[in-house]
């Protein structure tokens, strides 16, 4: 069951309505232009760092797709969507949720308030490696229309890269 059923509340006039839920995305869906196509009523609602987490990228080399895992004194700088039920169940289906990829709920701080949020990760069992030179320039569009420094995706790159061989 995806995650957005079980967030609905009543508006006290006998109707249930669905929330709308805050995502972060760190990959692809940072682009703005594919998720305009992918989740037409998803709007951005801000950039924030995922704090504890690093960027990598899994799946083989030449294609390997990105993740976020946990590692003490790193970062990946995101961008906080919010989604309306119709664009989780879109995201669902593109990122493999739940055989692919999984949901878990994450805070992270956007200005002077902490936003609870979720997010997809990557299960267990795929090897590191080098994401495609498309697939690469799909989120290096999306780091540069959110003004965020590509060292971090180029160290990612270069990092799961490395330690495939």
């Amino acid at each position: 069951m995806p995650l957005a059923q079980s967030r609905h509340r009543a508006t006290g006039k006998g109707e249930v309505i669905m929330e709308k839920i805050k995502y972060i995305a760190y990959g692809s869906n940072l682009n703005l232009e594919q998720m305009a196509c992918r989740c037409p009523t998803a709007r951005v609602i801000g950039n924030a760092k995922l704090n504890g987490y690093e960027l990598l990228f899994r799946g083989g080399n030449g294609g390997a797709v990105a993740t976020v895992e946990k590692k003490k004194d790193s970062s990946v700088p995101v961008l906080v969507w919010e989604l309306e039920p119709s664009d989780e169940a879109a995201l669902d289906r593109y990122e493999g949720w739940p055989h692919f990829y999984r949901k878990e709920w994450l805070k992270v701080r956007m200005g002077k308030r902490w936003v609870k949020v979720m997010v997809y990760i990557m299960n267990d069992g795929r090897p590191l490696g080098s994401p495609s030179r498309y697939y690469y320039n799909t989120i290096l569009q999306g780091y540069n229309s959110a003004g965020f420094d590509s060292t971090f995706l180029d160290d990612a790159v270069r990092k799961s890269a490395k330690q495939a061989l």
